[in-house]
């Protein structure tokens, strides 16, 4: 890959990251200059739940797993992320562990950011330090909502909402999720596999789901 185009897909790849959507163009660039590209094999652990992290990812290519173990020591996945999607972004704020693991599932190229290289930066950049801040904001409001959706909605509006937020935009008036097993539903929701099975198959008798081998197909209007 040349340096031109490597420094093009770091821009449009942070320009889709929240923390970075309002940054100006030149420090857009300053930090785009700053990404190191690297490979993981599948089934690598490319973030471990309890140490401590100086990097964040943009994911380019592949599949990867972010997962946390409960008290008794079982893996809960919390999400399924895909090309576009990134992870580890905390670790740029501060040196505290990572409070969750992420897994490729599938062979993964990511381009990584040093929180060396980004805080040298921010101290430079008004602007990127109110996209932090502002990022920050955006959190705490999402951490609120996901209290009480666990607090107050049914399954059944928990299983939509994972599905929604799952889906990518496809073509013909439909979203498509990533594969995804009812297990895996099933610990993103905090219930049961046989309860996730049952929604499953009331939400696609009410035509609100269809399935395509292991992927969801949702109306874009859902």
């Amino acid at each position: 890959m040349s340096e031109d185009t490597s420094s093009q897909e770091g821009r449009e790849s942070l320009r889709r990251i929240p923390l970075f959507s309002h940054v100006s163009d030149a420090d857009l660039d300053s930090i785009a200059s700053l990404l190191i590209e690297r490979r993981f094999p599948k089934n690598k652990t490319i973030v471990e739940e309890g140490l401590s992290g100086d990097y964040m990812y943009v994911l380019r290519e592949g599949q990867v797993k972010v997962t946390k173990l409960s008290s008794d020591g079982r893996e809960k996945i919390l999400e399924l992320l895909e090309a576009g999607d990134f992870f580890g972004e905390m670790s740029l704020l501060d040196s505290a562990p990572r409070s969750a693991s992420v897994k490729a599932l599938a062979e993964a190229r990511v381009l990584a950011l040093s929180r060396h290289d980004f805080l040298s930066l921010l101290k430079r950049s008004p602007d990127l330090a109110m996209a932090v801040v502002q990022e920050l904001t955006r959190r705490l409001r999402q951490v609120d909502e996901q209290a009480s959706s666990l607090s107050f909605q049914r399954v059944k509006e928990r299983t939509q909402g994972l599905l929604v937020r799952l889906a990518r935009d496809e073509s013909a008036g439909r979203m498509r999720t990533p594969p995804l097993t009812h297990q895996q539903m099933a610990d993103m929701i905090g219930t049961s596999r046989e309860t996730v099975t049952r929604v499953v198959k009331g939400l696609k008798e009410d035509g609100w789901l269809e399935q395509e081998g292991k992927r969801y197909l949702i109306a874009s209007d859902a």
